[in-house]
């Protein structure tokens, strides 16, 4: 089975092209400020150094979130656009079980971190086993910064972020993990291409900030 696996949940894109769990090839590119799209780019260039045509893709898995609201648009629209285009099946996952799965930790509970700004993160419960064993104990939810190390103390976890502020594990999400995440990929089953979009976990800060001048919610049309 050939996936094109692909997160870019921060400030950074990630990608990975499997044979099963076998790892063909990694890309890692930087999305914030950059002049020009990165992540297609990225993409290709897995493709190649795996020597695996784009028509040869069996399926796609997206990092679904929450995180960064632009660089999830782009990764979000790439999946579908690649998944569409080839026919093949979109699988989405949460983006803090691509950290948790791609940190290669040891056997403990973890809480992994992702700055949200406005002094607010987003924080998830995992327990890893084997390394075939990633649990979601609790899904990702927003809580203040300061929330951090009171939550870790409360359930006897590790913190595990992308950011050092936040986490005493250094890790951000890794496409690769789809190769530990086979189960909760058969459990979730695959995503409406039609309808899909990844979980930014709130509103763009260009919406709230017209909301806020127009003192009502921004609505399509």
């Amino acid at each position: 089975m050939i996936t094109l696996a692909l997160d870019a949940s921060t400030y950074a894109g990630d990608v990975a092209v499997l044979d099963g769990t076998r790892v063909l090839a990694e890309q890692s590119v930087a999305m914030k400020g950059a002049e020009h799209e990165r992540l297609m780019p990225a993409i290709a260039t897995a493709l190649s150094e795996s020597h695996v045509d784009i028509d040869s893709v069996e399926r796609v898995v997206c990092g679904a979130g929450p995180g960064s609201f632009t660089s999830l648009r782009i990764a979000g629209a790439i999946a579908k656009g690649i998944a569409s285009g080839v026919g093949v099946p979109l699988f989405a996952l949460p983006s803090m079980a691509l950290i948790a799965g791609g940190a290669g930790a040891k056997r403990g509970r973890y809480l992994t971190v992702v700055d949200a700004l406005r002094g607010e993160v987003y924080v998830a419960l995992f327990e890893i086993g084997d390394p075939d064993s990633l649990i979601e104990l609790a899904p990702a939810r927003l809580v203040p910064s300061i929330m951090v190390d009171e939550l870790a103390a409360e359930h006897g976890a590790q913190t595990m972020s992308p950011s050092r502020e936040f986490g005493t594990i250094v890790a951000s999400p890794r496409a690769r993990a789809v190769a530990h995440l086979e189960r909760w990929i058969s459990e979730r089953g695959p995503v409406d291409l039609a309808t899909w979009e990844p979980a930014y976990g709130r509103l763009a800060e260009a919406q709230v900030r017209w909301e806020a001048i127009h003192g009502k919610p921004l609505t399509a049309g």
